[in-house]
């Protein structure tokens, strides 16, 4: 069976932008293994050509997908910055910001990952050069990359705790032990071990 595709206005930018939500939203669903072009063209509305034409090949869309610029921008300006008050950008970012439909996504695509070697290594490779790296880099003394790994599992079990339940505390009195509690667990994993 031979699909047709409808004929689109020309919008190389639209195009593909709507390659990258269909890409995201398969990668959400299923591992990498098991994802296929010709679905993500089809959940596009494109021909599978316009895949490899704007993306190369599906590792590269794949990276495309790991590397969307606002995730970039927010996690370059939360680990970058000074060492001094990383725990207060954190505590701020897992008690203030809410939570979005492309925070689960992102969660989703690295879970999904893990059973494939090319996904897992790509995922790595992306967690270690924006988050473990910048911040191993701040880190004085021994073992700085394991404690920055550790510093990514505490916020990774945040936000997905947050995800599941919702707001840590609503109450503004609770709110700011919270936020406090979670100022010291991180100021712990950075701690020399």
């Amino acid at each position: 069976m031979v699909a047709i595709y409808p004929p689109r206005p020309r919008n190389a930018e639209a195009t593909k932008a709507a390659i990258l939500a269909a890409a995201r939203g398969r990668f959400a669903r299923a591992s990498y293994d098991t994802v296929g072009i010709r679905e993500i063209a089809s959940d596009a509305g494109v021909d599978p050509a316009l895949v490899s034409r704007y993306f190369g090949s599906k590792e590269d869309l794949f990276a495309a997908v790991l590397n969307r610029p606002e995730k970039i921008e927010r996690i370059g300006d939360l680990f970058t910055g000074d060492i001094a008050t990383l725990s207060t950008r954190i505590a701020d970012m897992i008690v203030e910001e809410p939570d979005d439909e492309n925070t689960v996504e992102d969660f989703l695509i690295m879970l999904n990952s893990i059973a494939s070697a090319t996904a897992a290594d790509m995922v790595r490779a992306v967690i270690f050069e924006r988050c473990d790296r910048p911040v191993a880099a701040a880190l004085t003394g021994p073992h700085t990359e394991l404690r920055a790994r550790m510093l990514g599992a505490l916020i990774v079990g945040h936000i997905m705790n947050r995800t599941m339940w919702g707001d840590l505390a609503k109450d503004p009195d609770l709110r700011t032990r919270v936020r406090q509690r979670i100022m010291e667990q991180v100021e712990l994993s950075l701690a020399e071990l």
